[in-house]
C-alpha cells in the first residue's frame, strides 16, 4: 500500500474522531484533531502524487475521499450553528458597546454639558 493512501487512511480515521468530538460539543479534542488532520494534509501534498495507483487503490482512495467530505458535513452540522451564535454574540457585542454609554453618562455628569460625538 503507497504513502498516500496511509496518509487518506489516517485522515479518514481522524475525520471520524472529529464527528464524535463536534456531536459531543467537545471543540478543544475537535480542534486538536483538526491540527493532526492538517499536519497530514501538508505530508500528502508534500507526497508524491505522481506515483500510480492500481485501479483498487484508486478506488479505495476515492471511497476515503468520500468518506472525509461526509464527516466534513456532519462536524459542520454541529459546528455552523456554534459559530453562528458566536457570529451573532460579537455582532451585538460590537453594535452595543457595554462600556461607551457609562462613560458617556460619566463625562457629561463631570463637566456638567451633554456629551456631543
Amino acid at each position: 500500500m503507497t504513502t498516500q493512501i496511509k496518509l487518506y487512511e489516517k485522515i479518514s480515521t481522524l475525520s471520524q474522531r472529529m464527528v464524535d468530538a463536534a456531536q459531543a460539543n467537545n471543540w478543544d479534542r475537535l480542534v486538536a484533531l483538526e491540527r493532526r488532520v492538517a499536519a497530514l494534509r501538508n505530508e500528502l501534498i508534500a507526497s508524491d502524487a505522481s506515483l500510480a495507483l492500481s485501479t483498487p487503490e484508486l478506488l479505495h482512495k476515492q471511497s476515503l475521499i468520500q468518506q472525509i467530505l461526509e464527516d466534513d458535513a456532519e462536524i459542520r452540522r454541529h459546528t455552523e450553528p456554534w459559530m453562528e451564535r458566536v457570529r451573532h454574540f460579537l455582532g451585538t457585542q460590537k453594535s452595543h458597546p457595554t462600556t461607551a454609554p457609562a462613560t458617556r453618562q460619566s463625562a457629561s455628569a463631570q463637566t456638567g454639558k451633554p456629551h456631543t460625538p
